[in-house]
């Protein structure tokens, strides 16, 4: 028995399909997750996904679809979490490449599953952008949902979309998206969160990261991005709903643009016409200005002086959490110390640690 799970984005929605398998399936086969290589610039300093061509030691499942094993390596100055993921989870990995546009993935999707005959095919979301419209003055990151949601819409098998975590991607709102969910399919406790503990002590994914503290009982008001989204933490938070895939086809006007594309180009394109932005250029913006930062050694007296003055800020905000890399951003470090900096603030304060999120106490 084969299943196969999609992260529609990439990134964090690869950690999330893990624990859906455990928490819905078991752990006794492994499902196949099928996933962009794209971890914006905090892992990869190269704007935009990685196609197969970014990789050495793939190993082929089709003609034109690669496996990701834990051999592999993105080639240099790419990187990617992808080879440590397949590294620390029992799951097989297969990559989405991008560079064909909706035409290309449905290829790569039709020849995945007629060589799995899966079992089952679930096809996830963390946060609801997948259901964007693509006129939202919120929207951040529409191109990869919307890229998957346009192949899996002219695939001819039974899909079944699912919102996890709604709103936690700070691109919609829980509200909305209320009218817009379908049947709850499975609320995720501390135990769903287990398969996966380890992969989000170094995973960057905000999102996961603040599904997977909802399921361990977090409440209240997360901080995240660069931009400092406050991202409410409730007990819909931890929640999976099932979507209707033609609905959410019908109002996502990107990906029903993109559906004839050949290539990542065309999509950009068609996002700039219809949303009025590309990811991408904002990555490339992003990625000339961090090019002349330059890390420092992290000195703990004023890096924790540093931390004093922000939460202090962030309590008058009324956040009660933030995550690692909204840190790393706010306290004005580089992407690469962010490991170290969360080191540094767990040994520091180990109490303030809600894993894997930041807590900032109330003021006694």
């Amino acid at each position: 028995m084969t299943r196969l799970i999609v992260a529609a984005g990439g990134g964090g929605d690869a950690v999330a399909a893990a624990m859906l398998d455990a928490a819905l399936y078991g752990d006794e086969d492994q499902a196949v997750i099928l996933t962009y290589a794209w971890d914006r610039l905090l892992i990869d300093p190269v704007p935009g996904p990685r196609g197969a061509d970014d990789f050495t030691g793939l190993e082929p499942l089709t003609p034109t679809v690669r496996k990701v094993p834990a051999e592999a390596r993105p080639i240099a100055p790419a990187g990617s979490t992808l080879p440590r993921l397949a590294a620390e989870l029992s799951h097989t990995f297969a990559l989405i490449d991008p560079r064909h546009g909706a035409e290309g993935v449905t290829r790569q999707v039709e020849e995945l599953i007629t060589h799995l005959k899966p079992t089952s095919i679930d096809l996830l979301d963390v946060g609801g952008d997948v259901l964007a419209r693509g006129d939202e003055p919120t929207l951040k990151s529409p191109l990869a949902d919307s890229l998957t949601l346009a192949a899996y819409g002219q695939v001819n098998a039974p899909i079944r979309l699912l919102v996890a975590g709604p709103g936690l991607d700070g691109e919609l709102s829980h509200e909305d998206l209320r009218g817009l969910l379908g049947p709850l399919i499975h609320t995720f406790t501390a135990k769903d969160t287990g398969p996966i503990s380890a992969v989000l002590e170094w995973h960057p994914s905000e999102a996961t990261g603040m599904l997977a503290a909802a399921a361990r009982g977090v409440r209240g008001t997360c901080e995240v991005r660069d931009a400092g989204l406050p991202i409410p933490l409730t007990d819909e938070s931890p929640t999976v709903h099932e979507v209707d895939l033609d609905e959410a086809l019908s109002r996502n006007e990107l990906a029903r643009a993109i559906m004839s594309t050949a290539t990542l180009d065309e999509v950009e394109a068609l996002s700039r016409e219809i949303c009025g932005f590309s990811e991408i250029d904002y990555e490339r913006n992003k990625a000339l200005w961090l090019k002349d930062q330059r890390p420092t050694k992290l000195d703990a007296n004023s890096v924790l002086a540093q931390l004093d003055q922000f939460e202090t800020g962030a309590r008058g905000r009324g956040v009660t959490h933030t995550t690692f890399r909204h840190l790393t951003e706010a306290l004005n470090l580089n992407g690469s110390q962010r490991d170290d900096l969360r080191q540094l603030l767990i040994n520091s304060r180990p109490e303030r640690y809600a894993a894997p999120l930041w807590h900032i106490p109330a003021a006694t």
